[in-house]
């Protein structure tokens, strides 16, 4: 009895293996491709304005991005500075072909954790997300408008509701030489 358990599993795992191996390695979504823009290291400068996530004041930073073996996310690693301190972050931007969006997701060393989904249409990325000041929930608003191959601004907003909106970091972007 033990003899033919042995067999059957044996059997069982060298079909999976038969049929894991005749599966086709997946191919990154085209939409994934729109990405490559952000390919490169980015030089960040911004104006914080005074708001629940801590006073206003300049900010700066730099990025480098990515792709990962086998191009389904584009990895950012970075540096920031500015009135809340200096830090580091990792972010990874995909596509989720079943909900249509962008996605993306960030971890920086001050504990933070940011998801958020995005679009584009022209030249504007628009990310949305849910946001936690203090345990009050907020939606965020992520804009980013490509001014040309090596540059972009962005807008940075917060609501209540989802409806009124109130900017509390704008800049630009700058792709090093």
């Amino acid at each position: 009895m033990k003899r033919i358990s042995t067999v059957v599993l044996l059997a069982c795992w060298f079909a999976a293996i038969l049929a894991q191996a005749q599966m086709p390695m997946p191919a990154p979504a085209a939409e994934l491709k729109k990405l490559d823009y952000f390919v490169g290291t980015w030089s960040v400068e911004g104006d914080l304005k005074p708001s629940p996530m801590g006073p206003g004041g300049k900010t700066t930073g730099t990025s480098h991005e990515e792709w990962m073996d086998g191009k389904f996310f584009l990895t950012s690693h970075g540096s920031f500075d500015g009135v809340m301190g200096k830090g580091t972050d990792v972010a990874y931007m995909g596509y989720d072909s079943d909900q249509k969006m962008y996605t993306y997701n960030a971890f920086n060393s001050m504990g933070e954790h940011v998801s958020a989904l995005g679009t584009i249409e022209g030249d504007t990325w628009t990310w949305h997300s849910d946001e936690n000041l203090g345990g009050q929930k907020m939606k965020g608003r992520y804009t980013m408008k490509i001014l040309s191959p090596a540059a972009y601004t962005y807008k940075f907003e917060l609501s209540p509701d989802g409806s009124t909106w109130s900017s509390i970091m704008e800049g630009k972007a700058t792709r090093a030489k």
